[in-house]
Parts: C-alpha cells; sequence; structure tokens
C-alpha cells in the first residue's frame, strides 16, 4: 500500500504519503489564496522526500470537506484526475474527520472550521474516531448550546473563543492524518466513501436574478 493523499479544504494546503504503517512523507503550507500553486509543487516535494515516483502510488485519498467551493474543488479534482491516470482507486474522507483523528482526544470535542461569512463547518465527535452528527454550517452564536462545554479543535474553534473557550490545536487538518485514518479504515476492512464535495452552501458567485437580456433591434 502506498496512499497519496491530499486536502485544500481549509487554508492549508497539505499532502502526505503513507506506506500501509505509517506516513514517509508530508508537507503543509497555508495560504488560503493559493491551493492551485501551490499543491502540485507539494506533491512533487512528498515523493522526492520518499524517493518514489507517482506511479508507484495505490490509492488517493483527499478531504472532501466541508470546505470554500474554490479551495476544495481543487483537492478533488486533482485527486480524480491523479486517480484516472494511474488506475487506482480515490477515496474520499470528510476534512473534519481528519481533525478530529490528529486531535488524539478520547472523550466528546468538537471540530470547528471557519466557514468565512462569521460561520463555521462544525460536527460532534465522541471520541477521535468518531463522528456523531452531520457536517455542518451555522454562526457561532447559534450551535453554543450544542457545543457548551466541550473541548474543540480546528481554526474556527479558534477564532470564536465566546462560544468555544476550550479551543486548541490542531488549527488545519494534515493530509498525515488524514492517510493514517484511511490506511486505519482500509485495513480493518471498511468502505471509504468517494470522493464527492460537501459545500453545504452555495458558491458566492451566482447568476443575477432578473438580470435585463440585451439584444440588437
Amino acid at each position: 500500500m502506498l496512499l497519496l493523499a491530499l486536502d485544500t479544504a481549509t487554508p492549508a494546503v497539505t499532502v502526505a504519503l503513507h506506506d500501509g504503517t505509517d506516513v514517509v512523507a508530508s508537507s503543509s503550507q497555508v495560504d488560503a489564496r493559493r491551493h492551485g500553486e501551490l499543491l502540485l509543487p507539494a506533491v512533487d516535494r512528498v515523493l522526492a522526500e520518499a524517493g518514489t515516483r507517482l506511479d508507484a502510488v495505490t490509492g488517493i485519498v483527499v478531504g472532501n470537506g466541508p470546505g470554500p467551493y474554490t479551495g476544495l474543488r481543487v483537492g478533488l479534482m486533482t485527486a480524480d484526475t491523479f486517480g484516472l491516470a494511474l488506475g487506482v482507486p480515490v477515496h474520499g474522507l470528510c476534512t473534519l474527520d481528519g481533525l478530529a483523528y490528529a486531535s488524539d482526544l478520547d472523550v466528546p470535542f468538537v471540530v470547528a472550521t471557519d466557514a468565512r461569512r462569521k460561520e463555521v463547518y462544525w460536527a460532534r465527535y465522541s471520541d477521535a474516531r468518531t463522528r456523531e452528527t452531520d457536517p455542518a454550517v451555522d454562526r457561532p452564536a447559534e450551535i453554543a448550546d450544542a457545543v457548551a462545554g466541550l473541548p474543540a479543535v480546528g481554526a474556527g474553534a479558534l477564532l470564536y473563543p465566546d462560544t468555544f473557550p476550550q479551543a486548541r490545536e490542531p488549527e488545519h487538518v494534515s493530509a498525515a492524518a488524514l492517510a493514517s485514518l484511511a490506511a486505519e479504515k482500509l485495513a480493518a476492512g471498511e468502505e471509504l466513501p468517494p470522493p464527492r464535495p460537501l459545500y453545504l452552501r452555495r458558491p458566492d458567485a451566482q447568476v443575477p436574478k432578473n438580470y435585463k437580456v440585451v439584444t440588437p433591434k
């Protein structure tokens, strides 16, 4: 097994290789505006660090969000392209699950990432491997009762200390955590979900309503 994992659902552009036993190479850069520019060079660096080639990869793992439309689709399209070119399976994992796994918490907690517009993408977990609720997008004040008294991880939690007073690291997801979680699930015989985006809301750019069509007379 040689899994190539990547995620662009948060400001982190993150890539890792996992050999079925451990992470053999990884790279993470935080830049919310350069996902498309940074992702492929990061893949090249990780492959070079591991001393291997892309055609040695046996599977792709990609974070499927939730996340902003523009950043999220960079990782998903890249993963799909690699999968088609190499003829290997492409697996999707919830980005929030990767953050939860990296937290290593064994008590109930919350993962919250920054959804912009003064909102967070979030879910509740009973431990680092078990999600209790579907991912959702809400304003922090609207979920204060649902998350009260729980530790929280992720950039969204760190941004809103009034709602998440027990916020802590990790701030962003790492592909190393996604790869490790995927390898663990695959080794246990679990079927991973397909790489389908979790946008949770419509993109910012939309066709204006009731626009005027100008045609020549």
